[in-house]
């Protein structure tokens, strides 16, 4: 099931838009981070309705240590799809980057209730509730 929501995610119905978003996940999987973003700014520009562009800017904004930036992206994905667990779990793994456990927390627990089944949110969960706990002692 998750395989068949990431597809009809990843595609804009737009053939160019979608070529656009294919380039930058190669040139973002091949550490070529400026040419990811202008083809990944080149999508949205085309299609600023396609959610999955925004996530896949955002990604790129979170591996390049650009929290904020990942962060802004990642509200628009939820605004055009409030349900994007995969954005989700990316709000939840920034927030953990900027050492917001309860913010990192809300997010995982958004993705388990929408994906009971994920794994990695339940194990970030898991740590983070560990963390806090600590801290309180």
């Amino acid at each position: 099931m998750e395989f068949m929501i990431w597809k009809i995610w990843g595609e804009s119905g737009i053939p160019q838009v979608d070529a656009l978003v294919t380039e930058g996940e190669a040139a973002m999987g091949a550490d070529d981070f400026e040419t990811a973003e202008q083809r990944f700014d080149a999508a949205i520009q085309e299609r600023p309705d396609f959610a999955e562009a925004w996530n896949k800017r955002a990604t790129l904004h979170y591996l390049a240590g650009q929290y904020q930036k990942s962060l802004d992206d990642i509200q628009k994905v939820l605004e055009l799809e409030p349900r994007h667990f995969g954005a989700l779990s990316g709000l939840g793994l920034v927030n953990l980057a900027l050492s917001r456990d309860a913010a990192a927390r809300d997010a995982f627990e958004r993705v388990l209730v929408l994906y009971p089944a994920n794994q990695a949110a339940r194990f970030n969960l898991q740590e983070i509730e560990k963390r806090l706990r600590e801290n309180e002692i």
